[in-house]
């Protein structure tokens, strides 16, 4: 696989700028998003009550986040195995695990009157990071070299 890459230098360059477009959202992390948990979670958040944070407001950056995350994340995949569907499949994962992770979130955090905060820290890290694509790449690896 990394032989046909090295062929194709475009696809090459372009999983590359996708791969700087993930790091650079994570770097300016905290000029881009309002997320008050980012310094929450920073600090001995164990002993604290959870910082007051606007529903709405925290709902619209996780959510464009996760949506440039997961462009990134798709570009990654479709250059990097030159397959249409699997970044169709994959769009459909991520689209679910956002549902499913984004209600859990919420409803612990509106819900609970003292949420466990290491499950909210995991919920929200895998919002606010690429960690599918970290899941997906070998997966969809192992799935294309057992063909």
């Amino acid at each position: 696989m990394l032989r046909k890459l090295l062929q194709n230098k475009k696809r090459l360059f372009l999983i590359v700028f996708a791969l700087l477009g993930l790091i650079l959202v994570r770097a300016f992390e905290d000029e881009l998003f309002y997320d008050p948990f980012l310094t929450f979670f920073k600090s001995d958040y164990q002993n604290k009550s959870l910082p007051v944070y606007n529903s709405f407001l925290l709902f619209g950056n996780l959510l464009l986040r996760y949506f440039l995350n997961t462009f990134l994340s798709l570009v990654i995949i479709r250059f990097l195995f030159n397959d249409k569907k699997l970044v169709i499949f994959s769009s459909y994962l991520f689209l679910l695990f956002f549902i499913i992770l984004i209600l859990v979130f919420f409803v612990l955090l509106h819900f609970s009157e003292r949420p466990d905060y290491l499950i909210l820290f995991y919920i929200r890290r895998f919002l606010i990071q690429p960690l599918f694509l970290v899941l997906f790449i070998p997966a969809f690896y192992y799935q294309q070299i057992s063909r």
